[in-house]
């Protein structure tokens, strides 16, 4: 019992981490999105994460891979890493950061769903009342901006975040499902290298539309180190870890905690104000984590026996 507590501490500090990086990494993307194109910045992404990643899986992975790994590498890779990512970068490049950050946040919902179809993991009481806490303080926090300019090209933004919250349900799955027989590490480092190859030839395509500009800007290559070496190779390690040590559905809570730190960046980084709102919606979010993270009844009743 007591290993298992210990076990979904670390848990729970990874999946945190993993949250909070990528809550900072909205405000580094933005700023890179100006000068570099969606699915080049992620290739970019990819190669820079990759490059860090594969040493450390060479020296940790150490029994040849099946053919069952590559293709629990592959599902990931292109599930998570291609459709999830890409559809969020495109979607955050034509839609609004407040649509944005309302619509991916109902990935949780579906990660309690295909954990419940797929793994066969209980839908607790204590579980949809987190997520549904959760969820109503991401509104609070952001609102809802009904009045998105942009006609079309928004309703497509919008789509497409809605793909990206799906998938990115989908990959947390059966990341959980694949930590079975799988280190996080290997997990991560192989999902990547094929999100990387899958990416490829969309960017060139990409490159007849969207140019790429900026390449000697030195802040540029700064954000493209951060979202490859930290919000990519980091977070996703720690998401994946994370993962492997908790359930699906209740490690799905701490995804909540992205617009929380990517709103006080926004402050401390960009200026931008905090209104009564913020720290409304955040205190409801904390609370929502701190519901889902703490042991169950039983396992107070476990321990005092």
């Amino acid at each position: 019992m007591v290993q298992t507590q210990r076990h979904n501490y670390w848990g729970y500090c990874a999946l945190a981490l993993a949250a909070s990086i990528w809550g900072g990494m909205y405000v580094v993307s933005k700023y890179a999105l100006d000068f570099i194109p969606p699915f080049t910045l992620l290739w970019l992404r990819y190669i820079t994460g990759f490059c860090v990643l594969f040493p450390l899986a060479v020296r940790q992975h150490k029994t040849p891979l099946t053919r069952a790994d590559q293709r629990a590498f592959l599902s990931i890779g292109f599930v998570g890493y291609f459709v999830s990512v890409g559809l969020q970068f495109i979607g955050t490049r034509l839609s609004s950061a407040h649509n944005g950050a309302i619509i991916t946040s109902a990935s949780p919902a579906f990660i309690l769903l295909f954990a419940w179809l797929m793994l066969g993991e209980r839908l607790t009481r204590r579980k949809l009342i987190s997520v549904l806490m959760a969820t109503a303080g991401v509104i609070i926090v952001v609102g809802w901006d009904s009045g998105t300019s942009g006609g079309g090209w928004a309703l497509a933004g919008n789509l497409a975040l809605i793909g990206a919250a799906v998938t990115w349900a989908l990959l947390s799955v059966l990341a959980r499902k694949f930590s079975a027989s799988l280190s996080p590490l290997a997990i991560t480092t192989g999902a990547v290298f094929w999100a990387a190859i899958m990416t490829t030839p969309v960017m060139v395509v990409e490159w007849h539309f969207l140019p790429v500009h900026g390449l000697s800007n030195p802040l540029l290559w700064g954000a493209v180190l951060y979202l490859g070496v930290v919000a990519t190779a980091g977070a996703f390690y720690f998401w994946n870890k994370g993962l492997s040590l908790v359930e699906a559905g209740t490690g799905s809570v701490f995804f909540f905690l992205q617009p929380v730190v990517g709103a006080l960046l926004g402050w401390l980084v960009l200026g931008e104000q905090l209104t009564v709102s913020f720290f409304i919606g955040g205190s409801v979010i904390l609370l929502a984590v701190m519901i889902a993270s703490l042991p169950s009844p039983a396992a107070f009743s476990a321990k005092a026996k």
